[in-house]
């Protein structure tokens, strides 16, 4: 009976110390393959990325627009630096047409006050000059931007005053213009910014298929449809 009984005892340790073992074994196992697992899958991502993906810019319209009070300040700011150009040249061409005309109005006018009697302590004072009459003629120098090719003419005091008034007109239209263009190239900046944070990416596509059923069409109807697909 005793040797029974240390024989079972036996058996009972030695399957105990095998469980164990197994046990211990399939864990450290289980650890290295996780570990493994791990490492390698890192290293997949690693090298199937490579470089780092840049950063997308997406400007703010806010400050593309305070921006813009700057002309061209709004173009630099949401990187559209080919529209520079655009923005400069027409704002450029405005002031140039409003100085242009302002200098051609100066002249007439000029021309037009030398017929009249301008001294305020004389008692003609606001009438026509002595010796002179409405169809008397004066000379005029007519300047371009840079005074370089004056233009030399005569005119009466009636043309005097038409010539003033025609490039009084063509300054005060000018100077609409201008702020026409400044207002634009605001406008633009913003918009601009707004539509750079939609997205224009590939994933975006337009394809044309047919269709039958039209719109308030009782019976089937050929015709086409496009359908947008946004992934």
């Amino acid at each position: 009976m005793k040797n029974w009984f240390w024989l079972l005892a036996l058996v009972l340790f030695s399957v105990e110390a095998i469980a164990q073992k197994s046990k211990k074994d399939t864990l450290q196992r289980g650890e290295a393959q996780i570990i493994t697992t791990d490492s390698t899958l890192f290293g997949e991502i690693d090298s199937l990325t490579g470089k780092k993906k840049e950063k997308k810019f997406f400007p703010v319209p806010k400050t593309a627009t305070r921006l813009a009070l700057i002309p061209g300040g709004g173009q630099i700011y949401n990187r559209d630096y080919w529209k520079l150009p655009i923005v400069y040249i027409a704002f450029g061409g405005g002031l140039y047409a409003y100085y242009l005309n302002s200098l051609k109005y100066h002249d007439y006018l000029d021309t037009y006050r030398s017929f009249y009697d301008l001294d305020p302590n004389s008692p003609t004072y606001g009438s026509i000059k002595k010796g002179l009459t409405p169809d008397s003629t004066k000379a005029i120098r007519v300047r371009n931007l840079l005074n370089t090719n004056s233009e030399m003419t005569v005119a009466t005091r009636d043309q005097a005053a038409r010539g003033k008034n025609y490039w009084r007109r063509n300054r005060g239209f000018a100077l609409i213009v201008s702020g026409l263009i400044y207002t634009l190239s605001i406008v633009e900046a913003n918009v601009a910014a707004h539509l750079k944070t939609f997205d224009l990416s590939e994933d975006l596509t337009l394809r044309v298929e047919p269709k039958l059923n039209q719109p308030a069409m009782l019976t089937p109807t050929p015709g086409v449809r496009l359908v947008f697909n946004l992934k």
